[in-house]
């Protein structure tokens, strides 16, 4: 068993949250709401809400983009499925590789875990490349680092910052 499937250990997990379609903020706080309405994540921190372009995929709509930071015992597979179900309850329709959708939840970091897993790449395998997860990243955690990847302010200066505006009065809360 790797040790993504191990429970009981403690481990910072950070989760990329996203929306292009209907009402984005909206999205993102339901998102993050429901991440944490069962029990197993605790919050630590949670970015700024950044505008970005699409990367890739057909023409449409800008992205609401925001990063966050939990402790978790739970098996990297579980945050996953979790991701997944809040996705469904909140209208995604899986689809068009890069395309819009409701909302969009990405584990990029699970502790220093590093998985080539077909099911489960650890970290997320195109997160070192995406500005639009390395800048909100870094505003709640400006040492953060991918493991096998280097420091995330490195690999942001190496993406280059293009298409990611930071949104001054869009804001998420931490859930209830």
């Amino acid at each position: 068993m790797s040790g993504s499937e191990r429970a009981g250990r403690s481990r910072r997990v950070v989760i990329a949250l996203g929306s292009n379609l209907g009402n984005r903020l909206e999205n993102l706080q339901g998102g993050l709401d429901a991440l944490f309405d069962a029990p197993g994540l605790t919050l630590v921190a949670v970015s700024p809400v950044y505008e970005t372009v699409p990367v890739g995929g057909p023409d449409q709509p800008d992205y609401l983009n925001a990063v966050l930071i939990a402790e978790t015992s739970l098996p990297a597979r579980t945050i996953l499925d979790r991701c997944h179900g809040v996705e469904a309850a909140l209208g995604r329709i899986r689809g068009e590789v890069w395309g819009p959708r409701t909302l969009d939840l990405d584990l990029i970091v699970y502790g220093d875990e590093v998985s080539v897993d077909p099911e489960l790449t650890l970290p997320h395998p195109r997160a070192h490349e995406r500005a639009f997860v390395l800048a909100p990243w870094l505003v709640i955690d400006p040492d953060a680092t991918i493991p096998g990847r280097g420091a995330a302010a490195d690999l942001l200066a190496a993406a280059g910052p293009d298409g990611v505006c930071r949104l001054g009065a869009a804001v998420l809360y931490a859930p209830a």
